[in-house]
């Protein structure tokens, strides 16, 4: 594990604090891992180590910053994720403006994983996306683990900023986290869902960015506004009054009209985007509806774009964890960054 004394200079914004250690809890550990993501790990072990060649190979002549050295990290019972690293990096100054990188110290240049938490945009946390990010540096990326400022602590766009700022900062110090910074996906649940296709569909595309993955994604915060108006349902009810809490307060009229536009993910399609895989659950107070706009909108310009439901009502981390939901997500994932 590392501590702030052990980074170089060259960690500059991206201050490694106090080792999370979340490694060391080995409960949330899969007792197994299938074949099919026995061959994931696999292939991207093999495109690390080519990657890591080819990069080597056209920067004979340019320095590289060297990963900083670190403490060997405390004996850990599942090979899976022996040797990987926790380091918590802030990437500015908010104490929200954190996130945990899973690393390797080897020389590799691996792809990397961002996860974004879910929690109605004015709570949850990175540790408890713990069990997905060990399960993806079990299959050899780089995993960063986004915590973003919430909602009670300032309104859009800052988080949507804050991702933007947390994968640029990754990509600045990729060599301190055996990191190919050409080469990663985001991935996002509900209220994180939103944020990671601002991400995918800000401006004309993120350098590197190779596609683009929702949990139950909140694409589009308008619809949320429209569908708690009249209903019920408590969990719709609280997902418009969230966002209006995101809007700072306001509804979408008026004064406010500019801001709501801003957090409508489709109204930023454009044919510079990373294709993207949705998945809803068929019952859900997050219809699949929000992401068939996006869908309708990046194809106009040539852009993929998958949508998947499944039976029932489960929604973010419950829809994640049914049968085959995170198989596919990974298999999904590996087609994109091989």
């Amino acid at each position: 594990m590392r501590t702030a004394a052990t980074v170089s200079a060259l960690a500059l914004a991206a201050l490694v604090l106090a080792p999370s250690g979340v490694h060391a809890d080995t409960a949330a550990v899969p007792t197994a891992p299938s074949s099919g993501t026995a061959a994931t790990a696999a292939a991207v072990a093999a495109h690390a180590t080519q990657a890591s060649t080819a990069s080597r190979r056209t920067s004979a002549n340019r320095a590289e910053p060297t990963p900083a050295p670190s403490t060997p990290a405390s004996a850990d019972p599942d090979p899976l994720v022996q040797g990987t690293i926790v380091d918590t990096v802030a990437y500015g100054r908010h104490a929200r403006q954190r996130m945990d990188v899973w690393h390797q110290t080897d020389e590799l240049r691996r792809p990397g994983v961002f996860l974004i938490h879910g929690g109605w945009w004015s709570s949850g946390d990175k540790k408890y996306m713990t069990e997905v990010s060990r399960s993806y540096a079990e299959l050899g990326y780089t995993v960063f683990t986004i915590n973003y400022r919430l909602s009670s602590d300032a309104p859009w766009p800052a988080q949507r900023t804050d991702t933007l700022d947390a994968i640029a900062t990754a990509r600045r110090h990729a060599a301190l986290w055996s990191f190919d910074p050409n080469n990663y996906v985001v991935v996002g649940f509900s209220a994180g869902g939103h944020l990671a296709t601002a991400a995918g569909t800000y401006k004309s595309g993120l350098p590197g960015l190779k596609g683009v993955v929702g949990i139950s994604p909140v694409v589009s915060p308008l619809t949320a506004y429209l569908d708690g108006a009249e209903t019920l349902d408590l969990n719709k009810r609280k997902l418009r009054e969230s966002a209006i809490r995101l809007a700072g307060g306001c509804e979408p009229s008026g004064k406010c009209a500019r801001i709501w536009q801003s957090m409508e993910v489709p109204e930023h399609a454009s044919r510079g985007d990373a294709p993207v895989l949705s998945v809803h659950s068929a019952d859900e107070f997050v219809p699949s509806s929000h992401s068939e706009q996006l869908r309708d909108r990046l194809r106009q310009v040539g852009v993929e774009v998958t949508v998947l439901t499944e039976a029932g009502i489960n929604h973010s981390a419950p829809l994640y964890r049914m049968p085959g939901v995170a198989e596919r997500v990974q298999e999904w994932i590996a087609d994109k960054v091989f």
